[in-house]
């Protein structure tokens, strides 16, 4: 098949709209169920790249969760421990620790649930059962992978009453070395970014301290190849094997930091004994528990502004208050957090801002007038610094 036709392309008033080979060649992809649109396929083709280079650079399994061409998250394969498990909405998830895809996908959907609300998934590996189980409970656009077991398939075809979105893509495909897009009417072309991010990226520290662990180097890995799939400007915040905080998009460096680095700061408090002991009333889904503790954790003052009738909707206990102070204590016993940047920093500030987020591992390509300032920065935290000496700018 050489071209599929869509509903309709970024909006419903932009018709005719399809994707197509210009080579004459088929499509690399089969649409197993649903009709994905045109945002969705940019998703999908862009998340899709970004498992499949994530895979190749670690050998271990891969997911992304995607929301409007950029991910939320992404995340290698490692099992979860309890706390994390129970953050990130999997603690009934029987064989969770048996499938490394799965606990991937659990990784990426955990991280900023918010934003992942109506993801497009990416998947490495084929699509076994319990990575399955995960996706069919969460409002989701639909999934790309190299395959999909029987009894997965089933499970995924019953969500969103039998239209769910299932593309199943050939992981052998490799694009032209050229690629092309329309604005105006004025086509555009560019070679494609197939530079590659592996462990030699990252020999050129430059900062005083040049201790890097195999397992941070793996979270600086992770940091750069979401970056490359992530719209510019970007910065992304990354730990344990997955990327804990995406800043997509912003004009300002800093602003990109700032925003990964307040989605950075939620993920550890959402695993702070007081999110996990909320005790939410019976038939409150996943999306509400979801809202609430975003706004438990961003509003010091929100259980007195809501009131007690509004709290009782959700809680079947009352939610102990938990203080900025608290918050702040808890957030300065962190450490070892990876920071990874699309492009140089142009002013130190952004290292000053995410030392606040425990950050110890930068990775940035380096390259500015003031990078004297930045490595200084860093040095005064005692941070590790790498320049890639690549710019990883996406659009």
């Amino acid at each position: 098949m050489n071209e599929l036709e869509l509903k309709y392309g970024c909006n419903p008033n932009q018709k005719p709209s399809r994707i197509f080979m210009a080579n004459g060649a088929d499509l690399p992809i089969e649409v197993i169920n649903g009709r994905p649109g045109y945002i969705n396929f940019l998703d999908a083709f862009n998340s899709w790249q970004l498992v499949k280079e994530l895979k190749e650079a670690t050998g271990m399994a891969c997911a992304t969760s995607f929301k409007h061409v950029s991910p939320t998250s992404a995340a290698v394969g490692k099992k979860l421990s309890p706390i994390l498990k129970k953050a990130c909405f999997v603690d009934d998830i029987e064989g969770l620790d048996d499938s490394p895809l799965a606990c991937a996908y659990a990784r990426a959907r955990g991280t900023d649930r918010m934003s992942s609300f109506g993801d497009w998934i990416a998947l490495s590996d084929k699509c076994d059962v319990t990575t399955a189980k995960i996706i069919a409970r969460e409002v989701s656009d639909g999934v790309i992978a190299p395959d999909y077991d029987e009894e997965a398939l089933e499970l995924l075809k019953t969500k969103r009453k039998g239209s769910y979105n299932i593309v199943k893509i050939d992981p052998t495909y490799v694009p032209e070395e050229t690629e092309r897009k329309q604005v105006y009417g004025i086509t555009f072309e560019q070679g494609r970014n197939n530079f590659k991010i592996d462990r030699e990226l990252l020999t050129n520290i430059v900062t005083k301290n040049k201790e890097l662990p195999d397992d941070k180097a793996i979270d600086m890995i992770i940091s750069l190849i979401t970056l490359k799939y992530t719209q510019s400007n970007s910065v992304c915040f990354a730990y344990d094997g997955q990327a804990i905080g995406v800043g997509a998009g912003q004009q300002s460096r800093i602003h990109c930091t700032r925003l990964a680095g307040q989605k950075a700061d939620l993920w550890h408090l959402r695993q702070h004994e007081k999110v996990l002991s909320l005790q939410f009333a019976e038939g409150v889904g996943r999306p509400d528990m979801n809202n609430i503790i975003d706004l438990y954790l961003s509003d010091t003052d929100s259980m007195e502004v809501l009131g007690d009738d509004v709290w009782k909707q959700y809680f079947a206990v009352r939610p102990e208050p938990f203080t900025r102070e608290e918050k702040d204590a808890y957030l300065a016993t962190i450490k070892g957090v990876t920071l990874g940047s699309d492009a140089f920093f142009p002013f130190s500030d952004n290292i000053d801002r995410a030392a606040k987020s425990g950050v110890s591992y930068v990775a940035q390509p380096g390259g500015s007038i003031r990078d004297g300032f930045v490595i200084d920065a860093a040095d005064k935290y005692g941070m590790v610094m790498a320049f890639t000496g690549m710019r990883l700018f996406h659009h």
